[in-house]
């Protein structure tokens, strides 16, 4: 695949804003365009915007993504800064995920060492910065390749707002973005390079709000009912419910709200929950009996309580055909090798790391390919639902750094981030490319998809009919 040859002369429709020298190969493409995508990701890295509200994040992809030839419809779904960008002709159809929120209170420098640059500010924990800026980078590869072969086909990249609680891909997959589209590809910054199909888990979480009676809490504390007493005896029921749910569900919760002072009661409190199953029905089921806890904790109280489904994801749908492609082309580039500064990055973050899984070093191995099942949620699960769709992740942190970390900040704003990024753009570039060039690869992947996914299945949300929460991180 990397010595595939680009023989006509781009086209200036497409070349946009890029000029290449020598364009060899459709890897050449990606790589050219490395100066591009690193201030793009470094953009979105300082901005780190939360779910909903990218609005720079958003409009910088958008406007590289039609710089370069690409059309755009912004506000897709009805959210603000979702987007679907198109470049091509006709069938097939590829589509490809760009994610770019950030995470609350995560900010840090691009150090190795603890270092906030703003109290509770947001930052980049789980690389959706480098995630972006890879898949749009990944798609203008592919469009040119189309365009130079004047070949038929369709490349599609679909600006994904909210992954973090906010369940964008859910709505746009449940509007019908996806229905016209052949295959899906996506990737994830991480700390290993890994392109074996797994699952992850669905999940569905709702905030729970207690209402009682405020009253003095030493003077009169009888003609008070505490809303945060509604709060935890539902914690305590749903606590002794865990001894009695299938093994391999999670159960999460945070007090967003316990009160304003010891000595009033509280009239208001709130609980938000995360419940989590590798199948869909069980986290259904499981819902519903936390729901039922939290009814009996109000009854229990003498409080009034009421809940917010906030989101709900499916787990991603494996397509071994999907990821067995993506593998062979990943092993094809190799992994990620170190600077003697990076090196010494690395040495250093790593010594923060607690029970680190993988030692500094593996950066340049390719995980061995089989499947497996995560015990994380994502909205990816819905689109592979609607359409065959796989993913990979590659070495954009230290090795052993999870996710949702400040560590994983701190290497998601520099070399060692920008690294795994150009590795993840060739990747969805070769693969992608290849899909085009192989009707009968999107054919087989979709023989597995129908096979795995039910010839009968009815997509229904698992978070109902809900509009979008666009301000849940306000």
């Amino acid at each position: 695949m990397r010595n595939w040859r680009l023989g006509l002369v781009l086209s200036a429709s497409i070349a946009g804003v890029l000029s290449f020298a020598d364009l060899t190969t459709i890897e050449k493409v990606v790589e050219g365009q490395r100066t591009a995508v690193v201030e793009i990701a470094d953009k979105l890295w300082h901005e780190a915007e939360l779910g909903y509200l990218e609005n720079v994040s958003s409009t910088v992809l958008g406007d590289y993504l039609t710089s370069n030839g690409f059309s755009i419809e912004r506000r897709s779904a009805g959210l603000p800064t979702a987007f679907v960008a198109s470049a091509g002709r006709g069938s097939p159809v590829i589509g490809i995920l760009a994610e770019f929120d950030a995470l609350p209170g995560m900010s840090q420098a691009a150090s190795p060492k603890r270092e906030i640059l703003a109290d509770e500010a947001a930052g980049h924990a789980c690389g959706h910065n480098l995630f972006g800026a890879a898949s749009v980078a990944a798609a203008v590869g592919l469009a040119k390749s189309l365009a130079i072969a004047e070949r038929s086909g369709t490349v599609r990249v679909y600006g994904t707002p909210a992954e973090e609680g906010g369940s964008g891909k859910v709505y746009m997959t449940r509007a019908g973005l996806f229905d016209d589209v052949d295959v899906v590809l996506h990737w994830h910054p991480s700390d290993r390079n890994n392109a074996s199909p797994e699952s992850t888990t669905a999940n569905k979480s709702g905030r729970f709000e207690f209402h009682g009676v405020a009253s003095h809490a030493a003077g009169s504390p009888e003609r008070g009912r505490s809303a945060l007493d509604g709060v935890e005896a539902m914690n305590h029921m749903v606590n002794m419910m865990r001894e009695h749910v299938p093994s391999q569900t999670r159960i999460h919760y945070v007090i967003t709200d316990g009160g304003d002072a010891p000595n009033i009661v509280p009239e208001f409190a709130e609980v938000y929950y995360y419940v989590r199953h590798p199948k869909p029905d069980q986290v259904v089921l499981l819902f519903e009996r936390v729901v039922a806890a939290a009814r009996g904790a109000a009854l229990g109280t003498g409080t009034r309580m009421n809940y917010e489904v906030m989101h709900g994801n499916y787990p991603v749908l494996r397509n071994d055909v999907l990821a067995s492609v993506l593998d062979r082309h990943m092993r094809t580039l190799g992994g990620i090798e170190y600077s003697a500064s990076e090196q010494t990055f690395a040495d250093t973050l790593y010594a923060s790391l607690i029970g680190p899984s993988l030692q500094v070093g593996s950066q340049v191995e390719i995980q061995p390919f089989r499947f497996r099942q995560k015990m994380g949620s994502t909205d990816v699960g819905d689109v592979s639902w609607a359409v065959p769709t796989a993913g990979f992740s590659t070495a954009t942190w230290v090795p052993g750094t999870p996710s949702h970390s400040w560590q994983a900040v701190a290497a998601s704003g520099t070399s060692i981030g920008h690294k795994g990024m150009m590795l993840a753009a060739k990747v969805i570039a070769l693969t992608g490319d290849e899909l085009f060039r192989d009707r009968g690869l999107i054919r087989s992947a979709r023989a597995e998809f129908i096979k795995n996914r039910g010839a009968d299945f009815d997509y229904q949300a698992l978070l109902g009919d809900r509009e979008p929460p666009l301000d849940y991180r306000k």
